[in-house]
């Protein structure tokens, strides 16, 4: 069992790293060194994935069908592994925050919210990327290990990402609620506890985040109302006024691209 889900972690991750080369590098890519700090290239990564569903297996390995129902299942669940085990989480929320404390509605649109999030991502996951690629990609390419070291590896990469974001008291409270015993080192807790403790602990910092967002917009409001409300102007939405001061304060303190170091300075 563990065999398997080590496969079908590494076959995500793979397939995650494939993405992220092709949008990062294009389609001519940037070699295939194992430098400490190369993330692999898509000619890498299609090579990984043409040699574990090569039909070479000798009795102990899965067979070619079994092998791409994986490679397909991993496909499937590739959203999922890109919003709960990477940077992406904390980085749309904020960016949604920050969005709705501008009240400019669907401005900018979800999509290049989205968008936004995504090349974000690429650049705060590229260390942890590179390192999959040098612990990972290029020995089992070289064949120095086997396809299940090669997802052990994998997982281990994205799992040490996750504890050096997560808070120590939500790694706690899953231990405990799961009622394993505490390990040695946070490395030899598993995946399966590791993942909602990184999500909840992301949660709480881009709501934080976000709350802090809020106040110097809400100050906005607040003073735009008491103006207009002094003035008589009752029926005059106070949005609509201090929607252009909102604009040029974010403008002038150039906003997105605090937000962008912010976030991507935060994590560790």
């Amino acid at each position: 069992m563990v065999c398997r889900h080590s496969r079908i972690l590494f076959l995500s991750i793979l397939f995650f790293l494939l993405t992220a080369s092709a949008v990062a590098f294009g389609a001519e890519g940037q070699g295939t060194g194992s430098g400490a700090n190369q993330m692999p290239s898509v000619g890498d990564l299609i090579t990984v994935v043409d040699k574990a569903t090569a039909d070479t297996s000798e009795g102990r390995d899965w067979s070619t069908p079994v092998k791409l129902v994986i490679i397909f299942a991993g496909l499937a669940i590739l959203p999922s592994l890109l919003v709960m085990m990477t940077s992406f989480t904390r980085i749309v929320i904020v960016l949604s925050f920050a969005r709705r404390a501008l009240t400019t509605q669907t401005i900018p649109p979800t999509i290049a919210i989205i968008g936004l999030a995504l090349f974000l991502t690429l650049y705060t996951m590229s260390p942890t990327l590179a390192k999959i690629n040098e612990q990972s990609v290029q020995p089992y390419l070289e064949e120095e290990i086997d396809f299940q070291t090669a997802g052990t590896r994998a997982g281990q990469c994205i799992k040490e990402f996750m504890l050096r974001q997560s808070r120590e008291s939500d790694v706690a409270l899953f231990v405990r609620m799961a009622k394993v015993e505490a390990p040695e080192s946070a490395m030899d807790i598993g995946l399966h506890i590791v993942i909602p403790a990184f999500i909840i602990s992301e949660f709480r910092t881009a709501f934080e985040i976000g709350c802090l967002l809020f106040i110097p917009f809400l100050l906005i409001d607040m003073m735009i109302a008491s103006v207009l409300l002094s003035a008589g102007m009752m029926m005059l939405p106070p949005v609509m006024i201090s929607l252009p001061f909102k604009l040029i304060l974010f403008i002038l303190v150039d906003g997105w691209g605090l937000l962008a170091k912010s976030l991507s300075l935060g994590f560790r």
